[in-house]
């Protein structure tokens, strides 16, 4: 079953689990949240008197309210079933220190009869013929179980009514269970809870744990963390889960925004929370790594996969998370993930998973490692933090030794690497973003050697390892020029005098203004670079107002990207036309999502945000572009 969108996300450092609008839960992660994804399915239902089974995610009777417990990552999904006024109020959460997602359900009858209400949940996990789940029926639920992982789903307080491991799509949808057998070979199970009567005005609640664990490889312990989550107190548990996560906006609310005076700025700062509150969801805590945004199309049916940490987009989102006072996050990235994922020859790959595995790729991107130089100095510029710069400096100067040879090799047109992806990965040849990004590493490497002075290394007085640097600096210098010219020389259109964005077409594309923010190769009032933006207004901008990432963008419709918006939005603020910068910048906030997420891009049509929902790059940007816009208040 295909399943696209996640409205709604939550989660700890163990856990990220994801849902659609109407509280369906589509997938749930471990620590390294670009490989496994745990749920094939979870469809919970009720049966009502004598009806079949009444899914609470499908259902043509159902209404739907969906919201977050306030600065939190609590969520909740209100269901009305207006045929039986049954009204169901999903919590879920996953505990800030335990391996399990808390799903508490309060039904209240709105009816003037009473109900007799049964609970089912029916659920199958991913399965392959190399790692084959089964399940067995355990106290109050199901353990379903392969090599090396388990899913225990169990009711806290009410004792199973009923179960079927084998052939549930044979009678799930009359809401009737039954199997003799308590273990089998079946990737999806179901099991149902007698709630009882529900007199009409009377509320009751079941809570169900989906406890993750690695198998013990000892039997007699299989069973021991499943008993010990079932006693744990769900009402401490929450209020625990609540508490943590409004001190932790409050403690990461690096722009202490002012009050709202409108509902308009009561929008923008609710996307701020939310980007505060997404970005932990975001990072593998044990190695650094950050992906894109949580999975979307494990099947490559549509695009090559989101969750996975590319440099690059790491770097955007470590410089916002810089803002809100993220240090350690950002020292776990370059220390540790960026440290251990570098080539033998300085480079770093596409992408990874977020375990520091190499991940599937399709071609290299020369700006994954000028980024990575480039973000090691801007994080230095906020901490100050000179042990973390000289930490970082061997692995900086490895990739430098690398952009070096990547550039002599196009001005002597000699091609021993292989030519690049442009940032989108969709268009290879010499692109003007990455030269920029190239040009910004070689600026950064500058500075890091003036901020380390003589302290440059372990090395102090080591005469060769002078000379070294020495010369690398001299060598720097001579080639920051080049770039530039070569630039101007070749990644210019003769007719309009303005940029393009590489040597194979003359196409507008918006991160040709990654040439004045964030890399400062060229300044905004330049007259190339005011051409070139006048030729992106023309070219780029859509009817609604949004921006597209480059002239012929075909991807999902050839949508608006909100990044794209706060690009230009950037580049005005860098030129002190806010008027202009808010006009960008509002259409980002007016498209966010219903719960105040970004996404990858925005539907023309309806004017929702699109596809990859909670896109941890548009929210690096938004960062970006509110302390850009309150530094000019």
């Amino acid at each position: 079953m295909e399943k696209y969108i996640n409205e709604a996300i939550i989660g700890n450092d163990n856990i990220l689990a994801t849902y659609t609008e109407k509280g369906e839960l589509q997938r749930l992660y471990t620590t390294d949240r670009s490989f496994r994804q745990y749920i094939d399915f979870n469809h919970v239902g009720v049966k009502i008197n004598d009806s079949g089974i009444i899914y609470l995610h499908d259902d043509i009777n159902n209404t739907y309210k969906q919201y977050y417990d306030v600065n939190t990552n609590i969520l909740n999904t209100e269901i009305t079933n207006t045929y039986f006024e049954l009204k169901i109020l999903q919590t879920d959460f996953v505990p800030i220190k335990e391996n399990v997602l808390i799903r508490r359900y309060t039904l209240i009858n709105e009816n003037k009869l009473d109900l007799d209400v049964k609970f089912l949940i029916h659920q199958g996990i991913e399965s392959d013929k190399n790692n084959f789940v089964s399940c067995k029926i355990i106290d109050n639920g199901m353990m379903q179980y392969s090599h090396d992982y388990m899913i225990s789903t169990i009711c806290k307080e009410t004792k199973l009514l009923s179960h079927q491991i084998n052939g549930t799509n044979n009678n799930i949808y009359s809401g009737e269970l039954y199997d003799k057998d308590y273990i089998g070979m079946s990737s999806e199970s179901a099991v149902s809870y007698d709630i009882g009567i529900i007199k009409s005005g009377e509320k009751k609640q079941i809570n169900i744990l989906m406890i993750l664990q690695t198998p013990p490889k000892d039997m007699k312990n299989l069973e021991t963390e499943v008993d010990r989550l079932r006693k744990i107190d769900i009402n401490s548990e929450y209020s625990k889960t609540k508490n943590y996560w409004r001190k932790y906006l409050k403690s990461h609310d690096g722009l202490k925004m002012k009050e709202p005076k409108n509902s308009y700025e009561e929008r923008m700062i609710d996307i701020y929370y939310r980007s505060i509150l997404l970005f932990p969801l975001l990072v593998n805590h044990e190695t650094g790594g950050i992906i894109a945004s949580p999975e979307i199309d494990e099947d490559f049916t549509k695009c090559g996969r989101y969750a996975y940490t590319w440099p690059r987009d790491a770097v955007f989102i470590t410089r916002a998370m810089d803002i809100l006072n993220m240090k350690t996050e950002v020292d776990n990235f370059y220390k540790i993930f960026c440290k251990q994922t570098q080539g033998k020859n300085g480079m770093w790959e596409q992408r990874f998973f977020s375990d520091m595995r190499l991940a599937p790729s399709w071609g290299y991107q020369i700006d994954e490692t000028a980024s990575v130089v480039y973000g090691v100095y801007s994080h230095y510029k906020y901490t100050k933090d000179f042990k973390f710069l000289k930490d970082t400096l061997p692995m900086c100067e490895k990739a430098i030794d690398f952009l070096k040879r990547y550039f002599k090799d196009i001005l002597e047109g000699t091609n021993k690497y292989h030519v690049s992806y442009d940032l989108w990965e969709m268009c290879e040849g010499i692109h003007t973003y990455s030269l920029c990004s190239i040009y910004s590493a070689f600026d950064a490497m500058l500075e890091i050697y003036k901020v380390l002075g003589k302290n440059v290394s372990n090395f102090e007085n080591n005469r060769l390892k002078d000379e070294k640097i020495s010369k690398s600096k001299a060598e720097i210098e001579k080639l920051l020029p080049e770039i530039k010219n070569y630039i101007n020389e070749n990644m210019v259109s003769k007719d309009q005098k303005s940029y393009v964005r590489n040597n194979v077409d003359e196409k507008m594309d918006i991160s040709i203004l990654g040439a004045v923010v964030p890399f400062k190769v060229f300044t905004p009032k330049e007259k190339k670079i005011q051409n070139t933006v006048e030729k992106m207004i023309l070219s780029l901008r859509t009817y609604t107002g949004g921006f597209q990432r480059f002239e012929g963008d075909h991807y999902m419709n050839g949508n608006p990207w909100p990044i794209a918006n706060m690009w230009m939005t950037l580049y005005y603020l860098e030129k002190g036309e806010r008027v202009k910068a808010k006009e960008t910048f509002d259409f980002v906030v007016k498209t966010s999502s219903k719960l105040n997420f970004l996404g990858e891009q925005v539907d023309n049509s309806s004017l929702k945000a699109n596809w990859v929902i909670a896109l941890g790059w548009s929210h690096a940007m938004y960062i970006l572009v509110l302390q850009k816009l309150l530094k000019g208040e």
